[in-house]
């Protein structure tokens, strides 16, 4: 399998032609996206009614797109490909603002690294309780073995997680087609002749906008991605970005959505409030109510790839803002403290931490989304929009439709979070 790196010299047509590298961050910036999002979205958007999730899916495209599109330009805006989001933000903002924004970025995914840990040990330990009918390992070296070997793929380099998650998220996009078509003959079509009130609908799709939002988020790996972007494309990087992350957007709807409704369409109201009281995953609740070995089997793998993939990016983030952080504050002399020997410490720190949490088993998922919540959509949202207005290497972008659209979907689902949390 080639995954020649595109050369940034020769013909525009050819530097923008889409090539296999192209793919491979396209499948990348997926697997980072459909994490534990798809596990519980069905179940929180699908409470509200059929017509409030036909908008909600209208929405997410364009705010996935066109939010993520916003971040990478911000990053390619800085020409030298070292640059990172953390590195950038101290370019145009300043120091202090830099060091901020660092510490928001790294306190909004570092915790996610650490659930993921939790989550892939429990659902292999179940998988293999379950489903194989054998004794797991002791908890503290079944997590220790999985963490340990998401990490190895990590610090094996940015090729190798590239391929890791081409290999996964092929099967997993297989599998989430194949559930999605598996429960059309279980869908039950009454809830499209349903007509949700209007004022019940708009506060269906303000709450749930959240959700979403951390559904199909990848901007923990847009740095990394628009860095690559940069070394590889040079003056093409931010146009290149674009067409990357439109196909990606585009792959993200239609699979996640398709799997959504099959899922909303096969459940009753009461079974999806009943899915959320009980809290679990969507493709646990159809295990146990289905009684279908297919879903048994299924459900657990599904869980498994979407966390493994989804953990490669999300380390990929936490790592960049652990970075920024020591260099900014404790290892400043690059001499002393070479890149090198930083991230093997920043890597080992992640790791001991994420084995200790994984063996305490906490159930924190919901506090995650909820305090990560506020921070990820102000970065992912905001952030780029008021660097357009400030920048004047984004004054270009400045004056479009897409701006206003993207502020107020970031200010709606900031205030819905804030809702929520009083």
């Amino acid at each position: 399998m080639s995954n020649a790196t595109p050369s940034a010299t020769g013909p525009a047509t050819d530097r923008l032609a889409w090539t296999k590298y192209d793919t491979t961050w396209m499948l990348s910036l997926f697997g980072t996206a459909v994490g534990a999002g798809i596990l519980f979205l069905p179940i929180n958007a699908g409470i509200g009614g059929f017509w409030p999730l036909v908008i909600m899916a209208l929405l997410i495209g364009p705010m996935t797109y066109l939010s993520h599109r916003a971040l990478a330009r911000f990053v390619c805006s800085s020409e030298n490909p070292e640059n990172d989001i953390t590195t950038v933000v101290a370019q145009y903002f300043g120091p202090g603002a830099g060091r901020a924004i660092t510490l928001l970025y790294f306190l909004a995914i570092y915790p996610i690294v650490l659930i993921y840990g939790v989550g892939i040990t429990n659902t292999v330990g179940s998988f293999m309780e379950n489903q194989l009918g054998m004794a797991p390992p002791p908890r503290w070296l079944l997590s220790g073995i999985l963490i340990a070997g998401m990490m190895g793929v990590m610090l094996a380099g940015q090729r190798v997680m590239l391929i890791v998650t081409e290999w996964l998220v092929y099967p997993l996009v297989a599998i989430l087609i194949f559930l999605s078509l598996y429960l059309v003959p279980q869908w039950n079509l009454s809830s499209v002749r349903e007509v949700t009130p209007i004022g019940l609908s708009l506060k269906t799709i303000w709450l749930t906008m959240p959700v979403l939002v951390f559904a199909f988020n990848h901007s923990p790996a847009i740095s990394q991605f628009a860095c690559a972007m940069k070394r590889d494309y040079g003056r093409d990087a931010s146009e290149k970005s674009d067409q990357i992350l439109r196909r990606t957007s585009m792959m993200l709807v239609g699979f996640v959505m398709l799997f959504v409704f099959s899922c909303v369409l096969a459940l009753s109201p009461g079974q999806l409030v009943e899915a959320k009281a009980q809290n679990l995953p969507i493709l646990s609740y159809l295990a146990n109510v289905m009684e279908s070995p297919f879903i048994s089997y299924f459900g657990p793998l599904v869980a498994f790839v979407a966390i493994v993939s989804s953990f490669f990016g999300h380390y990929l983030g936490a790592s960049e803002g652990l970075h920024g952080i020591l260099r900014g504050n404790v290892f400043r002399d690059s001499a002393a403290m070479p890149d090198r020997t930083l991230y093997m410490l920043i890597a080992g720190f992640i790791f001991f931490t994420t084995w200790g949490v994984a063996i305490l088993n906490p159930s924190i998922l919901g506090m995650i989304e909820t305090l990560g919540g506020p921070v990820i959509a102000a970065i992912l949202y905001l952030m780029p929009m008021y660097a357009i207005h400030k920048v004047p290497a984004l004054a270009k972008y400045r004056g479009k439709a897409s701006n206003i659209f993207v502020t107020a979907a970031g200010l709606v689902a900031i205030s819905a979070i804030l809702y929520g949390l009083f």
